[in-house]
């Protein structure tokens, strides 16, 4: 506080200036920010992934906003809970259902063991329940401090969780995976958006049955008319020469063939290459054609030398007289480079230039050709290469023939192509829809996850979740029974352990479920920790000292009485968190000095009954952010990306945080410390 405020609070003669204190703090949006602090050190957030790889999540910091968000909007607790177990469920088309559940994926990743090692293989069957383990273990410390991962291997030792009930709770969260999720931040885009991806799903399906029903009446004539379009489409897939990326538009590249001796060139003629749907991929907007005896061109005639942009070939042919020009090596230049645009986007920085074929002809007929050389080239053997551009691949008009097998399928078909036309129209007036929707943004968050290599998550089987067995000894080389999802029995004995699930159950609802289950009234645990948390940060010391831990194995409650009245206030008064804030901060107990007193020390040395404050030291965080408001530097900027006061060395491989590199007068790392970017391996 600025001096002028603590003087006007010292010098208040209202009997009310302290409650008064209390709620102007509370209404303060730097509350938010001070007590998110402490819930995301609960479930161990961080912004890279940990492990040894520990690359970046640059889209994590949205989960951190939300937990400011709800704390400010004082969210009732019950809520708070399920929005970040399952609020994509519960809450679909908020951005808080969405981003809350970037705590499912807070914890550490094995990037190795998820990204770079298939499934199936053993490590990547540990890599699997280890994530699930984390994903558990977070759930039930962090909402109802049971430390359920003592089952992992066996029985809990001291608590009543067996393996079962353990690897139950694993199952809940066995179609998910930690990556980034995207997200509308206007409620009406996010409805569009999922009514189009619906739309799209539904036309596809029907394309895909109609498609079948037309297979049924296929004729001899058909098939043969089939045969000769799939010969032609591989044909006419030219695949030829493709320069290396450039970052710039205006990088000349080339290619020139060696004709082994002098010739006297008629005609040049170059085609597109057919790439991703463009006929003229990587054909340069500008170029040169030359023709030299010598390979380095230092003299050379130059057949035609476009300066400003030509009209795209497509399909076309390009032919270039030749003049009857004397020369070996003939070169073309590209000298503005092409690239490759989607619909909607802005282009890319990747600059290439790409030929199908190049053919020479002299004295009326084809040259042979005897070496290739370029500037740079990809090599991808049969795909893209230098001696592919002058594959002759022939030349096939497509076009006829698909007017063939259409003329056909409509006689032999007439409702199902109709409907099928139909069905495409639909498809596609619903793809240009979606199409032109905003960018959405970008969680880091517990998903259904759609990858590609040896992370492909369970997207591409449509979020049906791993089959979860009990792991004898904990060896997920030897699987026991299969479990369903459930939770721990004999906690909230008016709700089953298994959950039941409707037969048509989606992956969410068995979050939803145990979602449910942990705010259910009746379940203690829940409304006992949070309170005790909060307690926990007012007075250095929870009523239970183990936060994470109210077995057997944990502490015993200083006054159990006490900490059953405040769950019970709590949960019944709607769960403000506020609420309970303002109950701790104006109690006599927490008004106390830290003063000391010999015969209070003398019978509780500890201070385990609080007759007197706990000191407590302020955490290097708050230190940090005391000194730039001593300095005036602190910048006060809520949400958003976290600012990084390092610098990345090999960011592509395993990043390097080098704190020291670093500019401690750069502006932007002068925020608040819960803005901070989070590096695990070196915090």
């Amino acid at each position: 506080p600025e001096y002028e405020v603590v003087e006007a609070f010292v010098n208040n003669d209202d009997p009310e200036a302290y409650a008064k204190l209390v709620d102007q703090l509370l209404a303060s949006t730097q509350y938010g920010e001070r007590w998110a602090r402490h819930w995301l050190d609960v479930v161990h957030y961080g912004e890279t992934h940990g492990y040894d790889k520990d690359k970046l999540r640059p889209n994590a910091y949205p989960y951190r906003d939300y937990v400011i968000r709800a704390l400010n909007e004082d969210k009732p607790y019950a809520q708070f809970v399920k929005e970040q177990l399952a609020g994509d469920a519960l809450y679909p088309h908020t951005v808080d259902g969405i981003v809350a559940t970037g705590f499912i994926a807070a914890g550490p990743w094995d990037f190795i063991g998820h990204a770079e090692v298939p499934e199936e293989k053993t490590d990547g069957k540990i890599a699997r329940p280890l994530d699930r383990d984390d994903m558990v273990t977070t759930t039930l410390n962090a909402f109802c401090s049971l430390t359920v991962q003592c089952a992992q291997c066996h029985d809990h030792k001291g608590d009543p969780v067996t393996m079962k009930n353990y690897y139950a709770l694993q199952s809940v969260f066995a179609a998910l995976d930690r990556a980034d999720r995207l997200y509308d931040t206007d409620p009406i885009i996010s409805k569009q958006r999922t009514n189009l991806s619906k739309q799209l799903a539904l036309a596809k399906s029907r394309i895909v049955a109609l498609e079948g029903e037309l297979k049924q009446h296929r004729t001899e004539e058909l098939r043969t008319l089939e045969v000769s379009i799939a010969t032609a489409t591989k044909a006419s897939d030219r695949l030829g020469y493709h320069s290396l990326v450039a970052s710039k538009q205006s990088v000349e590249k080339w290619v020139q063939v060696d004709f082994g001796s002098t010739q006297r060139i008629d005609e040049i003629v170059l085609a597109g290459a057919n790439e991703y749907g463009f006929a003229d991929f990587g054909f340069p907007h500008r170029y040169r054609v030359e023709i030299s005896d010598k390979s380095n061109f230092k003299q050379a005639t130059v057949l035609v030398n476009h300066k400003v942009d030509q009209a795209r070939p497509g399909p076309v042919e390009v032919r270039i007289n030749g003049n009857g020009a004397i020369g070996r090596y003939v070169r073309v230049t590209a000298s503005k480079l092409w690239n490759r645009r989607q619909k909607g986007q802005p282009k890319s920085t990747d600059w290439i230039f790409a030929l199908g074929e190049l053919g020479v002809v002299a004295d009326g007929q084809s040259v042979a050709i005897e070496g290739i050389t370029a500037l740079d080239s990809i090599e991808t053997g049969a795909r893209w290469g230098k001696a592919n551009l002058i594959a002759g691949v022939p030349r096939v008009d497509l076009s006829a023939l698909r007017a063939q097998r259409q003329a056909l399928l409509i006689e032999l078909a007439p409702d199902v192509v109709a409907a099928l036309k139909d069905q495409r129209a639909a498809l596609a007036a619903a793809q240009e829809a979606f199409d032109a929707l905003p960018k959405p943004q970008k969680v880091y968050a517990g998903t259904v996850h759609n990858g590609s290599g040896a992370f492909k998550g369970r997207g591409h089987v449509n979020g049906e979740p791993r089959p979860i067995h009990v792991l004898h000894r904990g060896d997920v080389n030897q699987p026991r029974d299969a479990v369903m999802p459930g939770t721990v029995s004999g906690i909230v004995r008016s709700l089953p352990t298994q959950f039941e699930l409707a037969q048509d159950s989606v992956e969410s609802d068995r979050r939803v479920a145990l979602a449910e289950w942990i705010v259910h009234p009746d379940n203690t645990l829940t409304w006992r920790s949070i309170v005790n948390r909060v307690w926990h940060y007012h007075f250095g010391r929870g009523i239970v000292d183990t936060p994470n831990d109210f077995g057997r194995i944990g502490s015993k409650p200083s006054h159990p009485e006490l900490l059953d009245w405040l769950a019970v206030t709590f949960r019944d008064g709607g769960g403000s968190i506020k609420d309970l804030h303002r109950l701790i901060l104006n109690s006599a107990v927490y008004k106390q000095s830290s003063a000391h007193d010999e015969a209070n020390s003398a019978i509780d040395s500890s201070n385990q009954f609080l007759w007197r404050q706990n000191r407590r030291r302020l955490e290097a965080e708050a230190i940090r952010d005391s000194v730039l408001v001593a300095a005036g530097k602190l910048d006060l900027t809520m949400y958003g990306p976290s600012f990084q006061d390092f610098v990345i060395e090999k960011p592509e491989h395993s990043p390097h945080y080098e704190y020291h590199k670093a500019d401690p007068d750069d502006v932007r790392t002068h925020r608040r410390s819960i803005y901070r970017f989070l590096v695990r391996s070196q915090p």
